[in-house]
């Protein structure tokens, strides 16, 4: 028997299990995940326990840095839309984004010039619609190049859709959609000031945690999740404990979260030594 037998422990990607920000805004090298925490995660598992990524990165965007992280659960990707098991290289459930989703993203383009918009097919492919900057920032970091396409070329089945400008422009961007009478079928939320992220309704980091908690037989109460953004706070405020690293944004840090180091100061580590005290 191990001490953290019974518990899962699911994590963020960027800005929390290492720091991509900077990358993203000058053009750095994304770093590598850290010696420490990597360490701290081969610990937590060598003790029994299970650990997950979580991220808002679709399987495309993530998948080359898969190798950098110990990890021995399947692992939610496309902000909650699904569950791939890295080992057998499958999915085990998906949450996806109709037909609908195109013709209502093409009505938002319409409306907003400026704007663009990354369409995350589910096998692998990124298309973009009038790719901006942000678009190119985003490609930079995930290490994937866009398929550029407009909205009718964007093959189906989609995970998510992501716009990309301005955050003054996202905020009404997100206004608009969550006017709009079909407002309720979707997720809609922010990973980044300049990246509004719409998934189907019900597709959440949180209620995809909960999911792999239920496959993996663990109970909420063992259950802890640690995140920097908005799209974070549904696993945050879902598990036994959410925590979050110091350079998080004031929302996560109004929901409660315990604060603990940024993401240059090792976040993972940090955690699995509170774990550890708690299941001494």
């Amino acid at each position: 028997m191990g001490k953290f037998d019974g518990v899962l422990l699911a994590s963020d990607f960027d800005n929390t299990l290492l720091n991509t920000e900077t990358a993203r805004r000058t053009g750095a090298e994304v770093p590598e995940v850290s010696r420490r925490n990597r360490e701290a995660l081969e610990y937590f598992m060598a003790g029994g326990g299970r650990f997950a990524i979580a991220t808002g990165r679709a399987l495309a965007a993530f998948i080359k840095f898969a190798d950098q992280v110990p990890m021995n659960a399947p692992g939610i990707v496309c902000n909650g839309a699904a569950l791939y098991d890295f080992q057998k290289g499958e999915y085990l459930e998906t949450i996806l984004l109709d037909e609908s989703t195109r013709r209502r993203g093409q009505e938002t383009l319409d409306r907003f010039p400026t704007l663009a918009v990354e369409a995350y097919h589910i096998d692998n492919v990124i298309h973009a619609v009038r790719p901006n900057l942000y678009t190119r920032q985003h490609e930079h970091v995930t290490h994937v190049s866009v398929v550029e396409s407009p909205p009718a070329g964007c093959a189906l089945p989609l995970g998510k859709i992501m716009f990309e400008e301005d955050h003054a422009v996202l905020e009404e961007v997100k206004a608009f959609l969550q006017s709009q009478p079909w407002a309720g079928e979707y997720e809609i939320f922010f990973s980044d000031r300049t990246l509004l992220e719409v998934t189907a309704r019900g597709a959440t980091k949180g209620g995809m945690v909960a999911r792999l908690a239920e496959r993996l037989g663990i109970s909420r109460q063992h259950v802890y999740c640690a995140g920097d953004e908005a799209n974070d706070l549904s696993m945050l405020t879902w598990a036994a404990e959410g925590f979050a690293p110091a350079n998080c944004v004031p929302a996560v840090r109004a929901c409660g979260a315990t604060i603990v180091a940024d993401a240059d100061h090792d976040t993972l580590a940090d955690i699995v030594s509170r774990l550890d005290k708690m299941y001494a």
